[in-house]
């Protein structure tokens, strides 16, 4: 192993007056939001970047002690190194810390006090630029044996911000709340999901159900509802078909599901007499929030269509090339996947893939880029594309991932969020309205979001291009 493979410390007796040491960090917006969540200290003047505008360095700033943090660092790793004991650390705070800078944090010995093998240390911090940010003096107990340890390497952290849901509900916030119906509003949590959106001014809920039901959910959620429409039914099914009763009538624009199963919802929805339908085949979709990757993913159908044929699967993809415009994916890319990414005739999806991007070149399917068959990996990782040798303007890139069949979508969507720790909010398409379908396992970012969603679905049909989905007769 090589000696940077150890790290070693400075005894006592080892230390001469002047001797000094020194780290280097970049400073990322990484560090501050790991700083902020190990501290807790969540002054927007180094987290909220539109706040920080209007304070006085007018940008992010580092916490103070990151840079106090950079002299622990050398102190405990350096001189003196391990074994050290702090005894007292004075600082001063001489110009501010921004994201990019380049801090060195240098130590100098400047007292050696024997007894109790004690150290005074000048302390200093300068940025690329040579200026000096943070001044000080540290007082430690400089170890008195020697010790080299293997130098331990630290875990990879991932910061899970979601700031991609937060976007997405700052874009509704110039508009009024849509008039929604939720479809047996039955429980605490589906109460919940419906008060919380409309406090947000996502929807104006119109609750459908059982009254003393919903009068029950709301008092075990602790939410008030008073200021809500109540529309009787008698039970779940009989729910479902005055919601979208209300839809048809113009009085809601949106359609949410409440504690009800979704095929009890979805079955009054494509009802061929008194539903939802358009010409568009109805299909589901995720807007993925993953942690670590760039732009969220949309992937379909992983909730109502159980085998697409290819006529199902060119609505599907029109249907999510819709939602990728309106959640500001100009010309989104979009990956068709299957377990490889050459054509097969053992494997239909792979022939399904095809067709579809040939459908795509003849202007069948409008508004994105087709690619496809891909594997998953050579979806969204550039890196595992090039392995492969796929040019494509979407392998690596995929902004919407098509999946075979429902199984395939589900269980990818529900690894992204047990595993990856992403968030799933989910929408169904194609139908007369957007319908919000909402799970008990989701948190309230993901409610809000599927909302948030919807809503903005619902501002755009009115003014869509020619390819949205419209009422049919």
């Amino acid at each position: 192993m090589t000696d940077d493979a150890f790290i070693e410390n400075r005894t006592f007796e080892e230390i001469r007056i002047g001797d000094t040491a020194s780290v280097s960090r970049t400073l990322s917006e990484k560090d501050i939001q790991l700083f902020a969540l190990v501290s807790g200290d969540v002054n927007p003047a180094h987290l909220d970047a539109d706040f920080a505008q209007t304070d006085f360095f007018q940008r992010i700033i580092a916490h103070g002690m990151w840079g106090g943090g950079l002299i622990s660092a050398v102190l405990g790793t350096e001189l003196p190194g391990p074994g050290t004991i702090y005894l007292g650390q004075s600082l001063r705070f001489i110009r501010p810390v921004g994201i990019g800078d380049v801090i060195t944090a240098s130590v100098t010995v400047t007292e050696k006090k024997p007894e109790g093998c004690v150290l005074v240390l000048d302390c200093r911090c300068v940025n690329q630029k040579g200026e000096t940010v943070i001044t000080g003096q540290a007082e430690v107990r400089a170890p008195c044996e020697k010790v080299r340890r293997p130098r331990l390497a630290l875990p990879d952290v991932r910061v899970a911000t979601h700031d991609g849901y937060r976007r997405l509900i700052e874009q509704t916030q110039d508009g009024e709340p849509i008039a929604t119906a939720v479809a047996h509003p039955c429980s605490a949590v589906a109460i919940a999901a419906a008060v919380d959106a409309a406090e947000a001014r996502l929807i104006a809920p119109i609750l459908v159900g059982p009254e003393k039901r919903i009068r029950a959910a709301a008092e075990e959620a602790g939410r008030d509802i008073s200021g809500f429409r109540l529309v009787p039914a008698d039970h779940s099914h009989d729910a479902a078909a005055k919601a979208v009763a209300l839809v048809r009538a113009g009085d809601a624009k949106l359609l949410m599901k409440g504690s009800l199963h979704t095929d009890e919802l979805m079955g009054a929805v494509v009802s061929a007499a008194t539903g939802l339908r358009t010409e568009r085949r109805i299909s589901h979709a995720y807007v993925m929030d993953v942690p670590g990757h760039p732009t969220p993913l949309i992937i379909t159908d992983a909730a109502i269509n159980i085998t697409p044929t290819l006529k199902d699967k060119a609505d599907i993809i029109r249907n999510a090339i819709d939602l990728a415009h309106v959640i500001g994916i100009a010309a989104p890319k979009v990956a068709i996947l299957s377990a490889v990414e050459t054509v097969n005739p053992d494997l239909p999806s792979t022939l399904d893939a095809a067709a579809l991007c040939k459908m795509a070149d003849r202007g069948q399917i409008s508004g994105g880029i087709l690619d496809g068959p891909l594997a998953f990996d050579n979806a969204i990782s550039e890196a595992a594309a090039r392995e492969k040798g796929i040019v494509s303007p979407v392998a690596g890139k995929a902004e919407v991932l098509v999946v075979p069949n429902l199984e395939a979508g589900n269980m990818l969507a529900k690894q992204l969020t047990f595993l990856g720790g992403a968030d799933a909010a989910g929408v169904v398409l194609g139908a007369r309205v957007p319908i919000i379908l909402t799970s008990r396992a989701d948190s309230e970012r993901t409610r809000l979001a599927s909302c948030a969603i919807a809503a903005l679905l619902a501002r755009a049909a009115p003014k869509a291009a020619p390819g949205l989905p419209q009422a049919s007769a």
